[in-house]
């Protein structure tokens, strides 16, 4: 029986091994076809089709009722004023195409749920169940709030990171004599992100008929990352003095750079004392504790055998 069990473990294992083998191999070689579709295409919008996932229809139906609630959810408003909320989503990219009066609608549906859950574990007596009472609803009501916070903080973060290399991009195809709208419709098509999204809305308006400045400052209202920032009060500087556009994007590449050397070296600065904190306050006391409490043990196992040798 012994033998068998082992047997069936091992063949488990086996067929387990093989199968993370495949995938792994799977997705690999669908990783290489993307690329190559990629690379063919040019861009990686080539219209595949994908399948609404189960948290994609949650999120759906949430926002649904967060219609019905919308009207409550805006008299309702601490902590997410209107103005607040449409700058909030504005710099998050506008996720789900949400609107300002569906999040109000959707916080205050979270904050009924929290009531319901908090009821509901109150009645079944759970530990701290009357603090739940309060707790639970306030969950549901900042819950959306700093999500949404978070996603826009993400997201300016993410324009950060991808700045440098879209702004080296662009320069050079600048320097080979290519307009600056052509540029920017060719080298967003190897970007993703909060780059590709924005420079695309600002290529769509323009195409209707919005003057250039305008545009640019649409982009600062959208986005608060202050490099982003400089770059486009560099662009309109120079649009108004005609300072040419390569040399614009040139210089505020190298200013990319050197600020983000200047942030790397300023968490490294700032990670020193934090590992200093936890050796002091974390490591030294489990080590004393540790230590003086084998001496302790020590000294009492002695002390009775010493008790037991005398008379």
């Amino acid at each position: 029986m012994d033998a068998l069990l082992i047997t069936c473990v091992f063949l488990f294992l086996l067929l387990f091994a093989i199968c993370l083998k495949e995938w792994y191999r799977y997705s690999i070689e669908k990783q290489k076809l993307l690329a190559h579709v990629h690379e063919m295409s040019g861009h990686k919008n080539y219209g595949v089709r994908k399948q609404e996932t189960s948290s994609e229809r949650l999120v759906k139906r949430l926002l649904r009722y967060g219609d019905d609630y919308a009207v409550m959810g805006q008299r309702i408003n601490f902590f997410s004023e209107s103005h607040e909320v449409e700058d909030w989503l504005l710099k998050s990219g506008r996720p789900l195409d949400l609107t300002v009066a569906q999040f109000q609608g959707v916080k205050i549906f979270m904050a009924l749920l929290g009531i319901i859950a908090g009821t509901l574990f109150f009645i079944l007596r759970f530990p701290l169940s009357h603090l739940g009472l309060i707790a639970w609803p306030l969950i549901g009501y900042f819950l959306p709030i700093l999500l949404l916070k978070k996603k826009a903080r993400d997201r300016q973060h993410q324009l950060r990171y991808d700045l440098p290399e879209f702004l080296d991009t662009v320069s050079v195809t600048l320097q080979a004599g290519v307009s600056l709208d052509q540029a920017l419709r060719e080298v967003i098509k190897f970007f993703d992100g909060p780059i590709r999204e924005e420079f695309s809305r600002f290529n769509q308006e323009l195409d209707l008929g919005v003057q250039r400045e305008k545009a640019y400052e649409q982009l600062l209202r959208r986005n608060d990352n202050p490099e982003f920032q400089m770059l486009i009060k560099a662009l309109i500087q120079g649009m108004r003095l005609g300072v040419p556009i390569a040399v614009t994007f040139k210089s505020q590449a190298e200013n990319m750079r050197r600020i983000r050397k200047e942030l790397i070296k300023e968490k490294a600065a700032k990670a020193s004392p934090k590992v200093t904190l936890i050796t002091t306050f974390v490591v030294t006391p489990t080590a004393i504790i540790l230590i003086g409490g084998l001496m302790v043990l020590n000294i009492l196992e002695n002390f009775s055998l010493f008790s037991d040798i005398m008379p």
